[in-house]
C-alpha cells in the first residue's frame, strides 16, 4: 500500500492512498477519513488495522498525472537519522576523496535538519558561493511506526511502518570542513523525500531491492540493498539502545558507491542537472538543481 501526499487540480494539499492508477484521498475513505495526514496515520493505526486496497471504495479519484506530487510530510517530527558508510565501495570512494579520512570502527550516524524538505519534482535550490561541490547520495529511508527504545534485532521489524526513497544532498566541502557532517547536509531542501511512502508489507525480508541515481539520464549509482553492511533490523538495533525512537522518525540507510565525489576527477552536480532516485518496489523521486540567482 502507497501512501502520499499531494496538491489537487483545485490546489488542495490532501493526503492519500493509491490504489492502481486511482489516488484516494484520506477525507473521501470511509477507512481513512479520521487521519489529517501520513504522519497522523502513523501515530495512530496499527498494521493489522490497514484494510486491504480491495476495501477502498469512493466515487472521488484522481489519476496521477493531474495532481502534484508533494514530499510525503511537511516537515518531519525530528531531524532525519542518517547512516554514513554502509557499503564497503562508498567507504573506499569517500577515503580516496581529498585524504578521506579514519572510518570509525563503530557504524557512523549522524543527523540531517529535515525542516525545509523537497519533494517529488522539486528544485533543489543550490548556492554555489557556499560550497561548488554539491552531491547526490540515494538511500532507502525507513519509517519508523511505534515508539520504541532498546529495541531487539528479532523485533525490529515491528517498529518499522515502510518504507521512503531519501536523497542525501550533500555539500562535500562544508561537510569536510568543519569536523562532522551535519552543516554540509542540512541546507535548506538538501532533504529529498518520495515519491511516497510504502508499507512494509509490500516487501520481502530481507530486502534485496536495487537502488540507483541517475544525473541528466547517465546511470551514476548501482546497486542492491542487500550489500548494506548493516541491515534494516542491525540499525534500529543499535540506534534504539539508550534512544527512544518515535513514530514517523526517518532512517537513512546509507548509498552505495557512486556518488559524485567517487569519480576522478569528481563530477558533482552543477545548475539544470536532473537527479533520478529510485528504489525497486518504491520507485522513483526525481529533481532538479537550480543554481541560486
Amino acid at each position: 500500500m502507497k501512501f502520499l501526499r499531494f496538491e489537487n487540480p483545485n490546489g488542495n494539499v490532501l493526503s492519500g492512498v493509491i490504489k492502481g492508477e486511482k489516488i484516494f484521498a484520506f477525507e473521501d475513505l470511509d477507512s481513512f477519513k479520521e487521519y489529517e495526514n501520513i504522519l497522523d496515520l502513523i501515530k495512530s493505526i496499527e498494521d493489522e488495522d490497514l484494510n486491504p486496497l480491495d476495501d477502498l471504495k469512493s466515487e472521488i479519484y484522481y489519476n496521477l498525472e493531474d495532481i502534484k506530487l508533494l514530499p510525503p510530510f511537511e516537515s518531519l517530527p525530528h531531524d532525519a537519522i542518517c547512516v554514513g558508510l554502509n557499503y564497503h565501495e562508498h567507504i573506499e570512494e569517500s577515503m580516496a576523496y581529498k585524504g578521506g579520512f579514519e572510518v570509525a570502527p563503530n557504524a557512523t550516524y549522524f543527523s540531517k535538519r529535515s525542516v525545509v524538505i523537497s519533494g517529488p519534482g522539486d528544485d533543489i535550490v543550490w548556492d554555489s558561493e557556499l560550497d561548488d561541490s554539491l552531491d547526490y547520495e540515494t538511500e532507502l529511508a525507513i519509517v519508523i511506526g511505534k515508539r520504541g527504545k532498546d529495541i531487539s534485532e528479532e523485533s525490529a521489524m515491528d517498529y518499522v511502518f515502510g518504507f521512503t526513497i531519501l536523497n542525501d544532498i550533500s555539500s562535500r566541502i562544508l561537510q569536510m570542513s568543519h569536523g562532522q557532517w551535519f552543516k554540509g547536509k542540512s541546507l535548506d531542501g538538501y532533504t529529498s523525500i518520495g515519491p511516497w511512502v510504502v508499507h512494509k508489507s509490500e516487501f520481502e525480508f530481507p530486502l534485496e531491492l536495487s537502488i540507483s541515481t541517475k544525473v541528466n539520464g547517465e546511470l551514476r549509482q548501482n546497486s542492491n540493498t542487500r550489500l548494506m553492511i548493516r541491515g534494516i533490523e542491525r540499525l534500529i538495533y543499535e540506534l534504539s539502545k539508550g534512544m527512544t525512537l518515535f513514530p514517523g522518525d526517518i532512517i537513512a540507510t546509507g548509498t552505495p558507491a557512486g556518488v559524485g565525489m567517487g569519480f576522478n576527477p569528481p563530477r558533482f552536480l552543477k545548475d539544470g542537472d536532473i537527479l533520478e532516485s529510485e528504489v525497486e518496489g518504491i520507485g522513483v523521486l526525481k529533481n532538479r538543481i537550480l543554481a541560486k540567482k
